[in-house]
């Protein structure tokens, strides 16, 4: 397994440009039956990764919570199969003031994720969810580091914001298992690829194993 601090190291390297951070008015996705309950974060053992601002943990949970919330609560998604998630924060970079166009340092976040089957009692995927996450650039930090432009609390809100984001879009690549009366056969095409295998080979080419 790849060391959380390597991979913090890693992130700035393999960053691309995005769109600024927004509220959520996205449009809502096809999640079969989905329904969020309960939503637990916890951030055990978490690290910070080289040349970070400290983050208040506790601070940094309260923003994941309220991201899913935002993305996956009832005011976007009123199914009927009830979805418990439990995410573990694991590392993250918060990017300090560096020299602009030079080292422009970049923020970055590692978590797990685990969704529930209320109705079964047991957890739709066996292997938790890998997810690498990114900053989102705004018009600033384009040009600066986040570190200049950004709040503590703004570069953890932009973070849980697109780790949210990948949560729902993992949701959608499963949907087909979040129905009522799901066949086998069906069953074997879910929950797969939990690992980021992408990120992972972006982070192998960067020699950052």
């Amino acid at each position: 397994m790849l060391r959380l601090v390597t991979c913090l190291a890693a992130l700035a390297v393999v960053v691309s440009c995005t769109v600024p951070t927004k509220d959520v008015t996205d449009e809502v996705l096809d999640l079969g039956d989905f329904v969020l309950g309960h939503n637990i974060v916890v951030a055990k053992n978490i690290q910070k990764g080289p040349l970070s601002r400290e983050a208040d943990t506790d601070a940094f949970i309260a923003s994941m919570k309220n991201a899913i919330d935002s993305r996956m609560g009832a005011t976007r998604y009123d199914g009927t199969r009830l979805v418990h998630f439990g995410v573990n924060i694991s590392g993250y970079v918060l990017a300090q003031k560096g020299v602009p166009l030079l080292l422009q340092p970049k923020s970055g976040l590692i978590l797990s994720v685990s969704a529930w089957d209320d109705r079964a009692g047991r957890k739709f995927n066996d292997e938790a969810k890998e997810i690498f996450v990114l900053e989102t650039f705004t018009g600033d930090s384009l040009v600066l580091s986040s570190g200049f432009s950004m709040t503590v609390q703004e570069q953890m809100d932009n973070l849980t914001f697109n780790a949210a984001r990948q949560m729902e879009k993992w949701m959608y690549e499963n949907r087909a298992c979040l129905v009522d009366n799901v066949s086998a056969e069906v069953l074997k095409t879910c929950w797969l690829d939990n690992r980021d295998e992408e990120m992972r080979k972006r982070l192998a080419e960067q020699d950052l194993r």
